[in-house]
């Protein structure tokens, strides 16, 4: 064992730095589901930035400082709160907020999100497709597109009013019937924050044959 480590010991230096870098720097996320359709798709890798909100110590959740303040509006990767696994949604409510959802139709702090005339599509589900509909969602002065499966069963369509607690976040996937974000796993703790992702780095077409979709390549998620 000591003969190999001298005689890799190069090789090996490279990996715990990498190791290091990707655990506490900067990351690269797959999307691996539907929850944030359209804006996210099955396929996209996107850079996390893991110096967006926290300094962690490498492999571990221990956050040793803050170094800067999620915002409304962030996409941000995360551990689920239930069960680790990480996940990408969408930020949507801050420590101290009143959220409530009415019929889909998001209100923060008593304000209304204001929604477009919806278009329809067409979306793949399983082996088939369903009718989905896509939107123009603005509020606090974001704007994002969201989509509704209006065949889906669900019981998400309406919650609160709630107040998200201090040190906690509330996240939406922007595919509102497709998604188990916070109206299933609950408020996000600050510490299981991972970074904010900011934009993709490439993307394929993971259910049809891999074809490149070099149009998405190196697209901003930021607003």
């Amino acid at each position: 064992m000591k003969g190999f480590i001298r005689a890799n010991k190069g090789f090996l230096l490279f990996m715990l730095l990498f190791g290091v870098f990707r655990t506490a720097v900067a990351d690269w996320n797959p999307i691996p589901s539907a929850s944030m359709r359209p804006n996210l798709l099955e396929g996209d890798v996107v850079f996390v930035n893991r110096l967006a909100f926290n300094v962690k110590v490498p492999l571990t959740d221990h956050v040793v400082t803050h170094t800067g303040e999620p915002q409304r509006g962030d996409v941000v990767t995360f551990s689920s709160p239930v069960d680790g696994t990480r996940l990408i949604k969408r930020l949507v409510g801050v420590p101290g907020d009143v959220v409530e959802m009415r019929d889909e139709r998001l209100v923060i702090n008593g304000v209304e999100a204001a929604y477009e005339k919806p278009q329809q599509v067409m979306e793949p589900i399983g082996a088939g497709q369903v009718a989905a509909l896509r939107v123009s969602e603005s509020i606090d002065g974001h704007a994002r597109r969201i989509q509704l499966i209006p065949q889906a069963v669900t019981g998400a369509r309406n919650f609160g009013p709630v107040v998200v607690p201090s040190g906690q976040y509330l996240m939406l996937g922007d595919n509102r019937d497709n998604s188990a974000d916070s109206r299933v796993i609950g408020f996000v703790p600050r510490h299981l924050l991972i970074g904010r992702a900011e934009r993709l780095l490439v993307s394929a077409d993971i259910l049809a044959n891999w074809t490149p979709r070099f149009e998405r390549f190196g697209m901003s998620l930021r607003d």
